[in-house]
């Protein structure tokens, strides 16, 4: 079963989306690697490396479909905050967008009664939540940091220990 047309574009504008969050992490890295927070660059890092592999994902499923990948520009980023706190407000407004253009691929492929699709889709669904957590948990914790060094400190050194390896599935 061949995608449409207009599935096609949606999962080409996605992979442009997931390429664009990986390069907007990207960024938010080497802000912090010109900081004292290094834990929260390498956070950044690891996530930079996730939204890659999820562009990977949609590209390898547009070919399985037949689709056609077509790759487009990416914006650049940001690459500067004013604090930590900036930054990661930064990238849940990220998450929430991705997880909004997965939900609206899954209502189109819904009406499409595009099934393969809505399954693919379904791991996507599943990992937005994780996703959107995780930086609101986060963000949660540097808020109530507030102005203390120490706090924000101690947050970076824990930030620091996520590794590529416990995000694979």
């Amino acid at each position: 079963m061949k995608l449409s047309k207009k599935m096609e574009k949606v999962i080409n504008d996605q992979i442009n989306l997931e390429l664009s969050s990986a390069y907007a992490y990207l960024a938010m890295a080497a802000y912090f690697e010109s900081t004292p927070f290094t834990g929260f660059a390498k956070w950044m890092r690891v996530q930079s490396a996730e939204e890659l592999d999820h562009a990977n994902r949609f590209f390898k499923y547009l070919v399985q479909r037949g689709g056609r990948v077509v790759l487009q520009s990416i914006p650049a980023p940001n690459c500067d905050y004013k604090s930590p706190l900036e930054a990661f407000k930064t990238a849940l407004g990220h998450e929430q967008k991705v997880s909004a253009s997965i939900c609206a691929i899954y209502e189109l492929a819904g009406a499409e009664k595009d099934y393969p699709t809505t399954s693919f889709l379904k791991w996507f669904l599943d990992e937005q939540v994780e996703e959107e957590q995780n930086v609101t948990e986060l963000l949660a914790k540097l808020e109530v940091a507030g102005d203390h060094r120490i706090a924000i400190l101690h947050l970076d050194r824990h930030a620091g220990k996520r590794s590529e390896e416990e995000e694979k599935d």
